[in-house]
């Protein structure tokens, strides 16, 4: 059986570190709503234009678009175990994806308020490519610029200090019914904490009991990779 999971947390909660660890050591492709956009943005799709349009004026892509995005990718899939991430967000967009396939886990990152705060208000991303720093996790090879590109990095309006706190109260409410779905089936697990490397020993061994770890390694050891 191809094992299906998703991962949920509010921005800044380390979803993409953990993301990549769990592709690593379990060979499992991370889908992620954010990338599927940016691409469907540069190659100017029909949904790409109208997801830009949103995204331009501040405001959140609609269930719609997002769920044929994301549809249409897991529908070129069904041959492969996968993590989705950023998606579902809503109840609506986990109703939809309830109608094409049985989930088998949904992992939940638990960061207290204070933690994201400080993470989103030092997150400074590469608009083009999504990748993100942290100015005291991850910083810049040279303040201000992407390692790879060279191009400048921007702070989000979203992530500045003014914002934060209705964006995490926001993810909040909509994220609550979709817990509330998955706690239901039985599938749904929370790990809570401050520092990803100290959470990410329990979210392996929990995955090493549903799927066999394609590189395994000694989750006593200290990880050195830095947080999102």
């Amino acid at each position: 059986k191809l094992l299906r999971a998703v991962i949920l947390g509010p921005p800044g909660s380390g979803k993409g570190t953990v993301c990549q660890r769990i592709a690593k050591n379990f060979g499992l492709q991370h889908l992620s709503s954010g990338d599927f956009l940016r691409q469907n943005i540069r190659a100017s799709t029909e949904i790409g234009v109208m997801a830009k349009k949103y995204l331009e004026q501040g405001l959140p892509v609609p269930d719609s678009l997002i769920t044929r995005v994301m549809l249409s990718e897991l529908e070129t899939m069904k041959n492969q175990p996968w993590l989705l991430d950023g998606f579902p967000r809503t109840l609506a967009q986990a109703e939809a994806l309830d109608k094409i396939c049985d989930l088998d886990l949904v992992i939940s990152l638990n960061i207290p308020f204070e933690t994201l705060k400080d993470r989103l208000n030092t997150r400074w991303i590469h608009q083009p490519s999504g990748r993100v720093y942290n100015l005291e996790f991850n910083p810049p090879n040279v303040h201000g610029i992407d390692d790879i590109s060279g191009e400048p990095l921007i702070q989000q309006e979203h992530d500045k200090p003014d914002a934060v706190i209705s964006r995490l109260r926001q993810y909040k409410d909509v994220a609550k019914p979709v817990i509330e779905l998955y706690k239901n089936k039985g599938i749904f697990h929370t790990f809570s904490g401050t520092e990803t490397n100290r959470i990410w020993p329990y979210i392996y061994t929990l995955l090493s009991t549903k799927i066999t770890p394609v590189h395994p390694e000694d989750t006593s050891q200290a990880f050195c990779a830095e947080e999102h």
